[in-house]
């Protein structure tokens, strides 16, 4: 009776502690597809970018004011990595298909000139040195969505809010990370993590 009551009172704690010190594989494989439907899209044709909007849209006054050094992105489809630009071009489609969002690149490929650029510009734009972000291997793209003819990045915009809800529960089911997640969230930002491509995580 006395040992099966130490046991009793053990062995839930002990649980407790190695389930809480178990590590978490933060990398999912590039295979890794929750959604059985979206796994089907990715397996079969092979999507291609959109057209390029022109540069009068990037150039608006709140563009402007909520991303002063959109000018100088790279919204170059074929310097994306081919997976991740198949994962990026199957939720542009279900987001259109579905709920009628178009979304846009906003930026994709970062070379490490520009990504050490923006990291004067301050934490709000990126924490992330050259070579530290997902954006240097085409691994990683930001979004917003286009609403007639018109970019609209504002998170303040519900209709905006609502999107980027959207577009980050696709972007998760075709395996993608969301960055609406992060603790400093940017929901316009979505990256295919990759061990090999950046040891430590940072993105």
């Amino acid at each position: 009776m006395a040992i099966s009551a130490i046991a009793l009172a053990v062995l839930p704690p002990l649980v407790v502690i190695t389930l809480s010190q178990r590590a978490i594989f933060e990398f999912a494989p590039d295979t890794a597809l929750p959604d059985r439907k979206i796994a089907a899209l990715l397996s079969g044709e092979h999507l291609t970018p959109p057209p390029p909007l022109p540069p009068a849209v990037f150039a608006t006054t709140e563009v402007e004011m909520l991303r002063p050094s959109l000018g100088s992105a790279s919204r170059e489809w074929n310097l994306l990595d081919d997976q991740f630009r198949q994962r990026l071009l199957t939720v542009f489609a279900l987001l259109a298909e579905q709920h009628g969002y178009q979304a846009v690149l906003l930026e994709g490929y970062r070379n490490p000139e520009r990504q050490a650029e923006l990291l004067l510009r301050g934490p709000a734009v990126t924490q992330a040195g050259p070579n530290m972000s997902y954006h240097q291997h085409g691994l990683a793209a930001d979004v917003a969505f286009l609403r007639d003819g018109r970019l609209v990045i504002s998170e303040r915009d519900p209709w905006a809010m609502r999107g980027y809800e959207l577009y980050g529960a696709l972007a998760e089911a075709t395996g993608l990370t969301w960055g609406g997640r992060w603790k400093m969230m940017d929901l316009g930002h979505v990256e295919l993590r990759r061990r090999e491509a950046l040891p430590d995580g940072r993105s």
